[in-house]
């Protein structure tokens, strides 16, 4: 791989890490658990690939267009796999750590880690398709799981200062960013590609929108705002 090609492939990550960083903007988190959050996506890959390649061989489901072969691949095998993977790691790592302290908290280490995730992910796809794959990945693939992450982080969030309610919100995130991108995968799967572009630009656009409102109640609601 080349520099170049390396370098665009991490660039969409990193720079809607930057962005989620930067959203958090009353009392910023210390970098090591932001540095850990990433690395801790990106490692998240292996796992993730290892349980699809498992779950393909062990249900014979595999990678056809007929209507329950494909839903059974993207919402079980993939969307359930990835967004499990990544909730988990939300959990393991800064879910109960004493610097997740507000809201916003959930949305910024949910993004991270869908980032790493992503990045890594994006790497490999570039290695193996080249240049016009990675660009068209950074445009869709990457920023899509950051808006699934936005969804999952928000109801962390919130699942965080709700202890009677904690792990019924943890889990409405995690199935909520589960449905949106095993829908994603759902279209890709299908070939059905031109729809895939409007779903990634609705997803794009509603996360950005969405994403935008679940940030500002989060910073209106920081403890840390004066």
């Amino acid at each position: 791989m080349t520099p170049l090609l390396f370098l665009l492939a991490a660039l969409p990550g990193v720079l809607i890490s930057w962005y989620i960083y930067r959203a958090d903007k009353f009392e910023q988190e210390p970098r090591l658990p932001i540095v850990l959050c990433f690395v801790l996506g990106a490692l998240a890959t292996w796992p993730a690939l290892q349980t699809e390649i498992w779950a393909h061989a062990a249900t014979g489901v595999r990678y056809r267009r007929d209507i329950l072969s494909a839903g059974f691949h993207s919402f079980v095998i993939v969307a359930l796999t990835e967004e499990g993977i990544k909730w988990l790691c939300l959990l393991a790592y800064p879910f109960f750590r004493s610097f997740f302290n507000e809201p916003m908290d959930g949305i910024l280490y949910a993004v991270l880690i869908a980032m790493g995730f992503a990045t890594m992910e994006n790497i490999a796809y570039a290695n193996q398709f080249g240049i016009s794959t990675t660009v068209m990945r950074g445009f869709t693939a990457v920023p899509a799981h950051g808006a699934f992450a936005v969804i999952m982080g928000y109801y962390a969030g919130k699942a965080k200062f709700n202890a009677t309610r904690r792990w019924r919100l943890l889990l409405r995130g995690l199935m909520m960013a589960v449905l949106v991108h095993g829908a994603y995968d759902f279209l890709f799967v299908q070939e059905l590609y031109s729809e895939l572009v409007l779903l990634a630009a609705g997803v794009l656009g509603l996360g950005i929108y969405y994403g935008q409102k679940l940030i500002k109640e989060h910073q209106d609601n920081s403890p840390f705002r004066k």
